[in-house]
């Protein structure tokens, strides 16, 4: 099975037709998708200017959809070689009990859904490079908040289990990112358990 780095070596060579470069870009996000799969090809697809059904894009807007997806994924291999030097670092001394952060990254690992959102047509629309080094401040911080770490909303609704959903939690109602339940405070956490799913994004 190919991995991240020779997929995207597919999806830059000029020799493969385009359908076949879409196709190795899709193999890229089995390997990192910080949105989740269809999440995170629906945010590149509207970024680059690519129709998600499209079967023989620009190849210039496939790489620039590649070029923002590397970039974030850079971004994530460095942030999970400082996690696991400082759990060697706390170990050594002693702290065994992961926190939140240990939670946190123990449940991202490998880069897909950090930061899952409420649908696959709903998510921030800043590059995910931007979103994540917000969400991996907002985490490293250690403080409840009562603000969506990724586009400062203050408005969340609860979104509940279902074969539809890519997690439970606290929805941003303006980005659709689920928040980290450690991230907001348990004032905004019991806002959102009052807020219906349905009529709180039907009307946002």
């Amino acid at each position: 099975m190919a991995g991240f780095r020779a997929l995207a070596e597919q999806v830059r060579n000029p020799r493969l037709v385009a359908t076949q470069r879409r196709t190795a870009l899709r193999k890229c996000l089995e390997r990192f998708a910080p949105y989740g799969h269809r999440a995170t090809w629906h945010h590149l697809c509207t970024r680059a200017g690519i129709a998600t059904q499209d079967r023989d894009p620009d190849p210039e807007r496939l790489m620039a959809a590649l070029a923002e997806l590397e970039e974030a994924r850079t971004l994530w291999l460095a942030y999970e070689e400082e996690c696991a030097a400082r759990r060697r670092k706390e170990k050594y001394h002693g702290i065994r009990q992961p926190g939140a952060l240990d939670e946190w990254h123990r449940r991202t690992w490998g880069g897909c859904d950090i930061v899952p959102c409420e649908s696959p047509q709903r998510h921030p629309a800043a590059r995910l490079a931007v979103v994540l080094r917000r969400m991996i401040a907002a985490m490293e911080a250690g403080r409840p908040r009562r603000d969506c770490p990724v586009c400062g909303s203050t408005h969340f609704a609860w979104l509940p289990e279902s074969p539809d959903s890519p997690a439970s939690g606290p929805a941003c109602r303006q980005c659709g990112v689920l928040a980290p339940v450690s991230v907001l405070t348990p004032e905004v956490l019991r806002a959102a358990d009052r807020v219906h799913r349905v009529g709180a994004f039907a009307a946002a």
